[in-house]
Formats: structure tokens, sequence, C-alpha cells
């Protein structure tokens, strides 16, 4: 990995973490290129398809999508105890979902002084897009982080698009979760490209309504080139832990939080703050060791950072806001973790980012680059598009009316006020 110590005095929180997160390489340093693929797709819809996979090297299929058939017969090719894994995946993902859209399908209508009634409402996007990496692995649990929460919510139209592998399309993980989560539109491509045919659509790929799951630094920042043109879930990836720990911490433990992580990639970020400097100096000796001897993680950068206390080092989390955040210190509980600023929060002695990557009903697709300042866990609620329903009476109309004629007259809008009056007269 590549390791920076610093020795933070607790002054200057923001620029810590502006100076920690330098350290990954930046997403804006592909925008030129995305911005290229983003629009050629947009403009030249399949052609552009078949001629980015040339240029990677890659044989493009005789049809994007996947054969419906081998998506149900994937499942098939795994060995039970991975369909078992998936199944309990499935049902905490699921559990958790519900429980949320729950929370969301709370009726917000309220009729005020003046006679009118005011609903806001939630409902499901007609179709969504999800995308699921497959350059390092076959991202099935993104599959399912994605496409559970957008059934949940209603979606009817729900698309996955996931790089090719050998046999043309993608792997038999990636299908086998597609068929558990009773998805049977699929897409063999990836990278930029596929968010730009979800996008803008091609001859082949019908547009969607949104598109969600995370991905490389190139998918990310193709996201944000193509929002607007079509809702996102948020910028999702590359990863990010940052560890709060004391000297009460195991550092084997943490040392291998950390490796984890690092392998989606070398494009993360890894932090671990504490004030015992004998732990850091071990987590350094283990990360370097534990690296060495697995292949297949990834040169991520690691910043280890000494601190003056552990207050300083959770203003520091709050400063970096990061996707993933484990409090490994003497007394951290669910307490400490509902105040913090981060995509998802890890306390008691179990508490490893791995759990949340996977099994334990979170959802690991969270926000990136500092955006869990704003934004949170994909949910059914990311899939749910809000309206606001308004009914006027006449009555209502006629005691609003001359307020509206107040207001637009200020801001030199006179035909607000006399379509207003209209609305309230005899």
């Amino acid at each position: 990995m590549k390791i920076e110590r610093v020795e933070w005095d607790g002054s200057g929180a923001r620029r810590l973490a502006a100076r920690l997160r330098s350290l990954a390489p930046r997403r804006e340093e592909v925008a030129g290129a995305v911005g290229e693929i983003v629009r050629s797709v947009r403009d030249r819809g399949d052609e552009a398809l078949r001629e980015i996979s040339a240029e990677l090297g890659e044989q493009a299929p005789d049809s994007w999508r996947v054969d419906p058939e081998a998506i149900e017969a994937a499942p098939g090719l795994l060995d039970p105890e991975v369909r078992e894994a998936m199944r309990v995946a499935g049902r905490n993902i699921a559990s958790v979902a519900r429980a949320e859209l729950e929370a969301l399908r709370r009726p917000a209508a309220l009729e005020l002084p003046e006679g009118q009634l005011v609903e806001v409402r939630a409902d499901p996007v007609l179709a969504a897009g999800v995308y699921a990496p497959g350059g390092r692995a076959p991202y099935a649990s993104s599959v399912l982080m994605c496409c559970i929460p957008a059934r949940v919510a209603g979606v009817a139209r729900i698309a996955v698009a996931s790089p090719a592998g050998a046999r043309g399309r993608p792997s038999a993980p990636v299908l086998a979760a597609c068929a558990a989560a009773g998805v049977d539109e699929v897409y063999a491509i990836g990278g930029a490209q596929a968010i730009a045919a979800f996008a803008y659509g091609t001859e082949s790929i019908e547009p969607v309504d949104l598109i969600a799951g995370p991905g490389n630094r190139y998918v990310a920042e193709a996201k944000r080139q193509a929002s607007g043109a079509v809702g996102i879930d948020g910028i999702a990836g590359p990863t990010e832990l940052m560890v709060v720990a004391d000297g009460t911490a195991v550092p084997e433990r943490i040392a291998l939080d950390l490796c984890a992580q690092a392998e989606h990639g070398e494009d993360g970020l890894l932090v671990a703050a504490s004030p015992d400097v004998a732990l850091l100096d071990r987590l350094e000796e283990l990360v370097e060791e534990l690296a060495a001897e697995r292949p297949t993680v990834a040169p991520a950068p690691l910043g280890l950072v000494a601190t003056t206390g552990i207050e300083a080092s959770l203003t520091l989390a709050d400063a970096v806001a990061p996707e993933h955040l484990e409090l490994a210190y003497d007394g951290a509980d669910e307490a400490a973790a509902r105040g913090r600023v981060a995509g998802c929060v890890f306390v008691g002695r179990g508490g490893g980012a791995a759990f949340g990557d996977y099994v334990a009903g979170s959802n690991h697709v969270l926000p990136t680059g500092g955006a869990a300042r704003f934004g949170g866990p994909l949910g059914p609620g990311s899939f749910r598009r809000r309206t606001s329903i308004v009914s006027l009476s006449r009555r209502a109309a006629s005691n609003l009316a001359p307020y509206v004629d107040a207001l637009a007259g200020l801001e030199g809008f006179p035909v607000h006020g006399e379509s207003a009056a209209a609305r309230g007269g005899g």
C-alpha cells in the first residue's frame, strides 16, 4: 500500500481531510475521456458501443442483452454455499428495505388555515438501471444491493448492466444474483459507456429514469456527467474506509479491514486515526505484511494519522465524511455512531465493514468523495420520486389570492396576481 504518516495537532480538520482525499486518484482526471464516451454513445448509440469495445480490445456480443434463459439457469452453476449466502443476503437486504419503505409511506397530507389541502407523495420511478462492476471481481452483491430495494420500492422495469466475461456475457454469479432479484433484463456492457446507454438509450437499449450502483472513477464520472438527463442515486465509488481507534483496539483486525477494502482497487481511500502512536506503528507493519502475502490487495493509499485524542479523531472523521467508518475505541457504541458524518458506521466487537459489504442487511452502495455530508445509503427511497398535490377549493383560492397578488406584485409578475384572483372569484 501507499502509506502516508501524519501527525495532527487538531486544527484545520477540513484542510487535513482534503489532504487525505488527495492521496487517492481524482475523478476529475478522467472527466475528458469519460465525456468523449458519453457524447459518442448519446449521439451514435449501438455503433459507438461497438467502436468502444473494439478500442478496449473486447469482443462485442451479437446482442448486448443477455438471453433470459441464461439468467434463469445461472443459480445452478454456483456452489450450494454461495447460493445460501445470496439467500441470506437477499433476505436481510429486503427486510431493511421494507422497513425503510414503511417509514416512507407515512402520509404527508395537511389542510392549511386558508382551506387548501397539500399532500406530498412518493411513487416509484418507472424504470431503473443498475450498474454492477465486473473488473477485478464479479459484483453479485451489488446486484442484490441495488435490485432488491428497487423491487421493494415498486419499480416496474429494472435493467442491469455488467461487463462481459470470457463467454461474452456477465459472470454466472452476477446473472444468478439477477435471477435471485427477479431481474431478466441484463446487458453485457460495462464502464462509462454502460452509464451513457442507460441515460440516453441506444437502438437496442431503452433509456431508464434513474441509474444506481457503484463503480470505478470512470463510472462515477459518467454518472455525474449524465445526471440531469437521468436521475442518479449519487456518486458511489471508489471505496473508502476510515477507522477511529485507540489502544484497546485489536490491530490485526483493523489491518484486515483496511486490506479488505483495498481489494476493491487502488483508487480508494483508507485512513486510520488514533491518539495511540504504537497502534499506528503496528498497523503500518501489519498492513504491509498482509498486502505482501495477499495478491488481491491493491496498492491503495493509506493515511495513518496520529491525533491528540479520540474526540479529535472523530472531528477529523466527520470532516472526511467517509463511505465506511469503523469506531474501534473503548466506549464506542450506537450513541456515538448516531452523530457521525459517514455513509455507514460500524460499532461493536464484530463491527467490520465487510459485513456491510455483503450480508448485514445495510446497503453497500454508499456516498463517497465526501458526499456523506449530504447523502446516504441506497434504499427504496432512492427509487421513488416525490410529487406535491395541491387541492384548492374556491374558498381556499379566494383566501389565498390577495397574498399571491401581494407577492407577485413585489416580484413584478402582475399576471400571477390576476390568475389567482380569477380562481378565487365568483
